[in-house]
């Protein structure tokens, strides 16, 4: 049974403080749109939360950044943006070499005053009397001024324990504060937000194969409540662990409890969304593979829709069924779906959700890091699916999508190897114009510097870049990898 225990009181701090040189976006003063859950100064505008681990912070290497890019009428990037790491003056701790402060983030209204908060993961961070990378997980509170106090969530119990490596929050209980869930090294934790109380619960403890443990959100029970999506997998001695499982907050217990898996698929993504439009959320899982040979389930589906990556998804319940009973599978050789389906394309290691074409059903933006555009290998691409009435395909297992790359015409750039683009993906309306924006990360851009696209209204036409040489952020000849992790919503 999972262990729990009391600890002491957490709360977020919304007070404003000033950051020197800090400019607000010009559309600031502008009439408010509607609020967005992503919206770090309280502009109206959702903004983009870029995780930049492997940045050099005060000199010292790979101690990690978040980069908040605002929102605006022209979208993130024109807009300016703020550096949060451990040197900002609201921030718990120092950078230190390996910190890899940023490595997951999130921004997410914690106490419902309608300003997002940054959840950012420090998986190396040393911690007095817990040892070396023992990892830390950071809320960095959000306002007009720029950012408010930061706290510290929760710090990893022991050497290696590497807590952040990912980060979640969402209504799990069912009450009003939102429970912030953490991976570590072989482990992903729970803290539960209860009022002026707290606890931590642990929600599983298995081998991962030195992996951050995959996390996503969703109604998959459809009682109105969030439930908790996680993914690890390893292979080899003793035993071969490879689950993706659901768990909902038993309150009776305290604790969080699992009631529903699917065993022996390794993914590398997770994304919750209502594919089909019946009310019922769906679970995509991305780079789907089988690791144990023994398995005769499929549990990705069809072996050869596993070839370059396959999107595996479970579909909710409708009346009388259960969820998962429903699934479909495909990939770049699915009917729809531009490219070929190559060994190493990565096809859907990076998953986001939106109704980007704005017809009622969810649409999945997946990424290929991997994929090869002509003879650069590892340019990568990414992907938007539609959703529809049978889900992401039709009735004939056809698919419609259209995908991206910087030889797509309209996207800036040239494709170039090792760019990965489609390393990290995510999604927002960050103009406030009704339409879904879709943003994707390219850690190897220029050398490793890094850069994010902009493609506005999930769309080519129009779609712009930024990196820390456009944005004026420090970057020195270091590969800082700018991109590698990406939310909004």
């Amino acid at each position: 049974m999972p262990h729990n225990h009391r600890i002491l009181t957490y709360a977020i701090a919304v007070a404003a403080a000033a950051t020197a040189g800090l400019v607000l976006p010009s559309g600031a003063t502008a009439a408010a749109p509607p609020a967005a859950t992503s919206d770090f100064n309280g502009d109206g505008y959702a903004d983009l939360a870029v995780g930049v681990p492997d940045g050099t912070v005060a000199g010292q290497a790979k101690a990690g950044y978040v980069n908040v890019v605002w929102g605006g009428p022209s979208g993130v990037g024109a807009h300016g943006s703020i550096r949060v790491s451990q040197a900002t003056a609201e921030v718990p701790g120092s950078p230190e070499a390996g910190d890899r402060f940023g490595a997951s983030v999130a921004l997410v209204d914690l106490n419902g005053d309608s300003v997002a908060e940054l959840l950012a993961g420090a998986p190396g961070e040393d911690v007095t009397d817990r040892g070396t990378d023992a990892g830390m997980v950071i809320a960095v509170g959000g306002s007009e001024d720029g950012p408010g106090p930061g706290s510290t969530v929760l710090t990893g119990p022991s050497p290696s324990a590497a807590y952040g490596r990912s980060v979640t929050a969402a209504h799990l209980t069912g009450g009003d504060n939102k429970t912030i869930v953490i991976g570590g090294t072989d482990k992903v934790v729970a803290r539960v937000i209860q009022g002026e109380d707290s606890l931590v619960t642990t929600v599983v403890a298995a081998p991962m194969g030195g992996r951050a443990p995959v996390l996503a959100t969703g109604d998959f029970d459809s009682d109105g409540t969030a439930d908790l999506a996680v993914a690890y997998w390893t292979a080899g001695d003793p035993n071969t662990q490879s689950h993706v499982r659901l768990w909902k907050w038993d309150a009776d217990r305290g604790e969080m409890a699992n009631f529903w898996n699917t065993d022996n698929a390794g993914v590398s993504a997770l994304a919750a969304g209502d594919f089909d439009g019946d009310g019922h959320d769906d679970l995509a899982l991305g780079e789907c593979r089988e690791i144990a040979d023994e398995n005769i389930d499929d549990p990705c589906g069809p072996e050869q829709l596993a070839k370059g990556g396959g999107l595996h998804i479970h579909y909710g319940s409708t009346a009388g069924g259960s969820f998962g009973s429903r699934a479909q599978t495909l990939n770049q050789d699915t009917a729809g779906v531009p490219g070929v389906a190559e060994d190493g394309d990565r096809f859907g290691a990076a998953l986001a959700v939106a109704d980007v074409d704005r017809d009622g059903r969810d649409d999945l933006i997946a990424g290929a890091p991997g994929e090869a555009i002509g003879n650069k290998a590892r340019a990568g691409a990414a992907w938007l699916l539609h959703g529809g009435a049978k889900g992401l395909l039709d009735t004939d297992g056809g698919a419609r999508s259209v995908s991206w790359n910087q030889d797509t015409s309209g996207v800036p750039g040239v494709a170039e190897a090792g760019d990965a683009f489609g390393a990290a993906v995510a999604a927002g309306d960050h103009n406030a114009a009704g339409a879904i924006d879709v943003s994707v990360g390219s850690p190897g851009e220029n050398a490793s510097l890094g850069a994010v696209w902009l493609l506005p209204g999930g769309s080519a036409g129009g779609s712009t870049a930024f990196s820390p040489r456009t944005l004026g952020l420090p970057y020195l000849s270091t590969a800082q990898k700018y991109g590698t992790a990406l939310h909004s919503h």
